[in-house]
């Protein structure tokens, strides 16, 4: 029986002390056919040496791109069928891609798939919350309030990045949110109810600790809002305009708390761009 290649990428900056169980997590899969890629985004610490111990393609960026430079290049690089990603502060359990590719074998229909996964917080088990429920099937509702898709839980069709292009490398951070947004445009999402990734929070350097992610998310929103404008329905449209007004405003009550001049008038410029149809109380 032909199996289909499958390449995972590990994009990673100052995480040497995460990488070794990461990149082990991989070729301990049970799946026998995966081209691993780590992608050095111009880290400084001992990655080099920990990953020439590995059998890996591995991508040493000369400087700190971020992190959707860093995928990108990833994906540039695969010859894989089918692509996955791993966080370097995250693991694959064993079985995770030899499922999502059965799932795809039997559900050719599907572009992409995700499975559950297991929270760590500072070494101790914790429950996501409600609002946090991986996506399934057409979920452009739940992919505009927030990211319902974790990269290191979902393996894509490598045609789906022909057709949607790459991350967007504009953005520091919510590149994920904005790569979702505009797969569920299109696509549903396919869902195996199995944790079969271990994710590990609270320690420094993590983007999704940031400040000011919501200041990216309206940037993501209103990108993707002007670009597909032509073919949205009427439903999609009042669905980007409520989140950009309730992301916006959350940022702005913040912004002014702070006194952060510069994010008021960065967001009151990208709102300028759009027509409410009724007056944001800003």
């Amino acid at each position: 029986m032909f199996l289909p290649l499958v390449s995972v990428i590990i994009p990673t900056y100052q995480r040497a002390r995460f990488l070794v169980r990461a990149i082990e997590s991989v070729l301990k899969q049970t799946y026998p056919r995966i081209e691993l890629i780590v992608v050095d985004d111009g880290s400084k610490d001992e990655t080099p040496y920990i990953v020439c111990r590995y059998p890996l393609k591995y991508v040493n960026l000369p400087k700190n791109f971020g992190v959707s430079f860093a995928r990108n290049q990833g994906i540039l690089k695969a010859k894989g069928d089918f692509i996955a990603f791993l966080d370097s502060d995250d693991m694959f359990r064993r079985k995770k891609v030899e499922k999502q590719v059965e799932f795809f074998l039997k559900n050719p229909h599907f572009m992409a798939v995700q499975t559950e996964e297991v929270w760590f917080r500072h070494g101790r088990g914790i429950n996501p919350r409600k609002r946090h429920v991986k996506a399934r099937g057409y979920f452009l509702d739940r992919a505009l309030d927030l990211c319902v898709v974790s990269p290191s839980s979902v393996m894509l069709r490598r045609e789906v990045f022909a057709e949607l292009g790459l991350f967007d490398e504009d953005l520091p951070v919510c590149e994920d949110y904005d790569y979702f947004i505009r797969y569920a445009l299109k696509y549903p999402m396919g869902y195996i109810p199995e944790p079969l990734v271990v994710k590990e929070g609270g320690h420094e350097g993590q983007l999704s600790s940031r400040w000011g992610l919501d200041f990216y998310r309206v940037k993501s929103l209103i990108k993707n809002y002007l670009k597909h404008l032509p073919v949205l329905a009427a439903e999609e449209k009042i669905l980007f305009l409520y989140y950009i007004h309730k992301k916006a405003k959350i940022f702005l009550e913040g912004a002014r708390k702070r006194g952060n001049l510069k994010g008021l008038f960065e967001m009151q410029r990208m709102l300028s761009c759009l027509e409410f149809p009724y007056k944001m109380p800003y």
